[in-house]
């Protein structure tokens, strides 16, 4: 883990999950991290235990967007950005029932894309521009940007065309991106995780029957994946000077059925 001491490092969507594991790693590397989330009361939690700060963030509001990287640059040299805010939604192209043709909501899928989408671009934008104003480490690198995309960005399931658009959006904007900031020594990847177990899930019987059947399609280990097990990624996919303009899977070799088990 390279060390980030005197440097910091945003974290959209770290409140929880993925993104609170996130923050945590690159605590460990020695960043002051600010967490950007929607959630105040957990995103205080997240910054607190790590040392950090937390900016109440909307990722598509771009005046919340501005506040939180000039918060960042504010204590320190920006060097890491990851983008892990997003929301899910299920909901079919068409459904028919009783002869009553129902069709997907088209504002629904407007705030899928504007949340998961434009708001990680929105992030880069900005936190990109205050890279290329920051003087070089000494290997020559600015700043290194980690998308979190999903595998439904390949094995889009049924019900999932809003959340399979966004995701596979990223993953396509991801070597652009690095083509775009390789000028000013800013690295850009992405992961695209499986299933994780996150308290998303819930704690019940019935959460946990429902998780071991999402796990059923799992090439090994047959489990959900761990939040510090995808944050392990992203740190390298952030650290390694060699690594860019890549999407890298980190889902137990699943390739997704076509349609969610029912709950």
């Amino acid at each position: 883990m390279r060390t980030l001491t005197g440097t910091t490092a945003v974290v959209t969507g770290g409140a929880s999950g993925i993104g609170a594991a996130v923050a945590r790693e690159l605590a460990e590397s020695g960043a002051h991290v600010v967490v950007g989330d929607i959630c105040v009361e957990a995103g205080e939690g997240v910054a607190s235990e790590v040392a950090g700060t937390f900016v109440r963030c909307d990722v598509s509001d771009p005046e919340a967007i501005a506040e939180l990287v000039d918060t960042a640059i504010g204590l320190a040299p920006l060097r890491r950005v990851v983008t892990s805010a997003g929301i899910g939604h299920t909901e079919r192209i068409v459904a028919v029932n009783d002869n009553n043709v129902f069709l997907h909501d088209l504002a629904a899928f407007e705030r899928v894309l504007r949340i998961n989408l434009l708001g990680t671009f929105a992030v880069i934008r900005r936190a990109a521009s205050a890279m290329a104003l920051q003087k070089p480490d000494d290997t020559g690198e600015r700043g290194s940007i980690l998308m979190v995309s999903s595998v439904e960005a390949f094995d889009g399931q049924a019900g999932q065309v809003a959340y399979s658009a966004a995701k596979a959006a990223l993953a396509g904007m991801t070597l652009p991106l690095a083509r775009d900031l390789a000028e000013y020594g800013i690295r850009v990847n992405t992961i695209a995780p499986g299933f994780v177990d996150t308290p998303i899930y819930g704690a019940s019987d019935a959460s946990t029957a429902y998780k071991a059947r999402l796990a059923e399609d799992v090439l090994f280990p047959r489990r959900m994946g761990r939040a510090d097990e995808v944050a392990a990624l992203a740190t390298t996919c952030l650290d390694n000077s060699y690594l860019n303009a890549e999407t890298i899977r980190v889902d137990g070799g699943i390739r997704m059925r076509p349609t969610l088990p029912a709950r």
